[in-house]
């Protein structure tokens, strides 16, 4: 490594770490990669729940609609710089055979999230990056408007101090703190300057306010292609249609993760409801037919039964209860009001107030380093020469399906490149 250019340290070997030390040694700088735990890319393994939901299908324009608009602005660059189709071909390239579903996420054929992080830790060592695991960052130093350091300690040893030219964070937010990441990076920004967003759940689970009964009977019970809904004084502000599973606490799944950073901002004003819309392609006319028809053909059969074509059998008594109809009623005692509320609950489910998101469970948080002091073409700090942001440590959270994967790859990409470019034009 001694031929290699300039020092750029990099911090956190998650997605955008991975990449930015990858991209920059690949330029020819001389990259040092400190990572806090044992192993990189430690979310990456729990991501799509171990499978790893690597990037989203189609067209960056269409990468970009699963961010709110001031956050596709922001990464546009970025995400042209290093396309979808790119990060494929980086992992095809080394022998990854992946799929893309019908929603458009694109996830490895056979193959787990563990194959994906072996694939770039051979990126990384091809670059020849010096990885160094148990390396706590403390702080970075600045001198004359410039980084010039990086404080780190490792295990059972005194504070020490790593020059540097140029420091892209890449340290995470906050959400699965036991993968190591703690927001330590938006402490260090905050310290030179920078301002943090505040910080909300995001792609998270919903814990909602059931007794211990309720919540243990419904427990794993798995509903596929629902429509959840969640509300505010009665109105409903946002919805996401996929798979939903009950939980202990409450509810999870793909169609909670959707509408988690919605609840979670508007709880700050109040209490949130969540329904559920059990037959998503049936109108209410629709449905309220099918039940006459059910009743005309069945008059002696139990309405449960009718209930449980649609619902799984553990959910059934829960929901003739949100009716008010008895267990042991046949079809052909079921009157016009009665049928009404069948329907009506069928078709909005009430799950009753949402308790709270819990921040430290989502798979990503929103908040973070304020995008008005980071420049997108290059991802420096505004404020601190040769500091560079990417990732998940910026006020970026995009929707579940590979967006926020996409968005800290593309991030981490221009981040290094800049970097190098930067360091070597400066040395």
């Amino acid at each position: 490594m001694g031929s290699k250019g300039p020092n750029i340290v990099v911090v956190g070997a998650g997605a955008a770490g991975i990449i930015a030390a990858w991209r920059a040694a690949s330029m020819g700088a001389r990259v040092i990669l400190l990572e806090k735990t044992v192993r990189i890319g430690t979310k990456i393994l729990i991501s799509g729940g171990g499978k790893c939901n690597i990037t989203h299908a189609g067209s960056v324009e269409d990468v970009l609609k699963g961010f709110r608009p001031n956050e596709a602005r922001f990464i546009r660059p970025a995400c042209y710089r290093f396309r979808n189709d790119q990060v494929i071909e980086m992992l095809t390239d080394k022998g990854l055979e992946v799929y893309t579903r019908p929603d458009g996420r694109i996830f490895p054929v056979d193959q787990t999230a563990k194959d994906v992080v072996a694939i770039l830790k051979t990126y990384l060592e091809e670059a020849e990056v010096d990885i160094r695991y148990e390396h706590f960052v403390k702080g970075i130093d600045v001198k004359d408007g410039r980084v010039s350091a990086v404080r780190y300690q490792k295990p059972g040893a005194e504070e020490q101090s790593l020059p540097a030219d140029s420091v892209i964070v890449c340290a995470g937010g906050s959400s699965y703190p036991n993968s190591g990441t703690t927001g330590d990076g938006w402490q260090w920004a905050r310290t030179l300057g920078h301002s943090i967003v505040k910080v909300t759940a995001a792609l998270a689970p919903v814990y909602l306010t059931l007794d211990d009964e309720t919540a243990t009977n419904r427990s794993g019970i798995a509903l596929r292609d629902c429509v959840l809904k969640a509300r505010f004084g009665g109105k409903e502000f946002a919805r996401w249609r996929d798979d939903l599973l009950f939980t202990h606490q409450g509810v999870s799944g793909p169609t909670v993760l959707g509408i988690s950073r919605e609840v979670a901002e508007r709880m700050r004003d109040g209490e949130v409801t969540l329904e559920i819309d059990l037959v998503p392609d049936k109108t209410f006319e629709v449905l309220t037919a099918e039940t006459l028809t059910y009743v005309s053909q069945y008059p002696k059969r139990l309405i449960a039964t009718f209930v449980d074509e649609i619902v799984p059998s553990r959910l059934v008594d829960g929901i003739l209860d949100a009716a008010t109809l008895p267990k042991d009623l046949v079809a052909g005692r079921l009157d016009k009001k009665s049928r009404n509320r069948l329907v009506t609950v069928l078709k909005g489910w009430s799950l009753g107030p949402v308790r709270t998101v819990p921040l430290e469970k989502g798979e990503v948080v929103a908040g973070g380093v304020s995008l008005d002091e980071v420049d997108p073409q290059t991802l420096q700090s505004d404020i601190v020469a040769g500091l560079y942001f990417c990732g998940e440590v910026l006020d970026i959270a995009g929707d579940v399906g590979g967006y926020n994967l996409q968005a800290a790859f593309a991030t981490g990409y221009v981040a290094g490149e800049t970097a190098a470019k930067t360091t070597f034009k400066k040395s």
